[in-house]
């Protein structure tokens, strides 16, 4: 059998080698596919085939796919997080050094001198003394969101010599254990925007977080706090953060999500978006996206969907039936049922939920005869089933 992937976007094409071309047949012009493969293009206006079983995102963000539509069809949208970690964090890096040593300022004010050697020579010598820094080792920096890119930064700013705070009331276990013991925790969100000397933003966009730094929030950091935000821009209410700017208490905020508002102030180091474009980091997204979607399509196994939980179960002999239906009562006692009336047994079976939905792999030996399938389809609840 053959699965029919559709590209929104260029992408890495050694991530895509991942695809088998015996079994996969990938393109931009696919007419019924039965998964998408998707960085940036902009789906929410977009109509989406019936054939369409998932969709992967080469990245984290997943604001550009209509999730909800897509979770009321039954099918999962992954994305893949962790895969652009580390190029994230060396930019985060890089933004404590820009603010900490007034480099883009400094870098100005050289391309600026008249260029006669004599006179160049002696206003360096002169103008140097305006572009002052301070050394990152001994400053306290604040990490708010403790995700795979978080974590990474917190560890490295240990390594460079900071005392480093953090908060993440969600954080998970797997990144608990990632987490070095030398990271501090903060009691809450307000104890360290008042305790740090640099902050840094890594926490999702949702609609709790969005504005998480208001008016209140940024007046409780110190004066002249550096702020950077690598996650998303509207984690910053933008009139509060303006306000920030104008009034020093902010000494500078370094983004890789600008906004026209604040662009052009002279203390914002504003980049284009450009946390993940590594060549590494690229292909690494787009290689756990195809992952994600073989193991889907193949097996139906799900890891790293942001709408439906993990449901991962050994392949055995036999057929497996996947359904994604709402979460509801009744629904895995009528597929029991379904099934022993087609006269198979179960071998094994899983049945996980989230939210409002739930997943549900059965594997069954022998073949599932004709008519089972269509009885499983029209149970109540029941957003798509797949016989694989």
């Amino acid at each position: 059998m053959i699965n029919r992937i559709l590209l929104l976007n260029n992408v890495s094409p050694a991530g895509l080698a991942r695809f088998p071309s015996e079994r996969y047949e990938i393109g931009h012009d696919i007419a019924h596919p039965d998964a998408i493969l998707v960085r940036s293009f902009d789906m929410r206006s977009m109509k989406i085939a019936d054939s369409v079983k998932a969709v992967g995102r080469a990245g984290i963000g997943v604001d550009n796919i209509p999730v909800d539509a897509l979770s009321a069809r039954g099918i999962p949208v992954f994305n893949t997080p962790g895969a652009n970690a580390n190029a994230v964090k060396e930019l985060v890096i890089a933004g404590l050094l820009l603010a900490a040593r007034n480099i883009f300022a400094a870098r100005d004010f050289v391309r600026g001198l008249d260029a006669d050697p004599r006179a160049f020579d002696l206003a360096v010598e002169a103008g140097k003394k305006q572009f002052i820094g301070f050394e990152l080792a001994g400053r306290t920096l604040g990490v708010v969101g403790l995700g795979a890119v978080g974590v990474e930064v917190a560890n490295a700013a240990l390594g460079l010599g900071m005392r480093v705070i953090g908060f993440d009331p969600a954080i998970s276990v797997s990144r608990a254990w990632q987490l070095s013991s030398g990271v501090q925790q903060a009691a809450s969100l307000e104890a360290l925007l008042a305790d740090a000397d640099m902050v840094t933003l890594h926490a999702p966009l949702t609609p709790e977080t969005r504005g998480l730094l208001d008016h209140r929030r940024l007046r409780l950091m110190r004066d002249r706090t550096v702020l950077l935000n690598f996650a998303r821009a509207h984690l910053i209410d933008e009139t509060a953060l303006a306000e920030a700017l104008e009034s020093k208490t902010l000494l500078a905020y370094v983004t890789d999500f600008p906004t026209a508002a604040v662009r052009n102030h002279p203390s914002v180091v504003a980049l284009p978006h450009i946390g993940a474009s590594t060549v590494e980091a690229e292909a690494s997204s787009v290689s756990m996206a195809v992952d994600r979607l073989k193991e889907y399509l193949e097996d139906g196994v799900i890891r790293h969907s942001v709408n439906y939980p993990d449901a991962v179960l050994a392949r055995g002999p036999g057929s497996r039936i996947a359904i994604a239906n709402a979460n509801v009562p009744g629904v895995v006692g009528h597929l029991s049922t379904a099934i022993a009336d087609a006269g198979l047994n179960i071998s094994d079976m899983l049945n996980v939920s989230r939210g409002d939905f739930a997943y549900t792999l059965v594997d069954v030996e022998g073949v599932a005869p004709p008519g089972m399938f269509e009885r499983v389809t029209a149970i109540e609840g029941v957003l798509s089933a797949r016989l694989l």
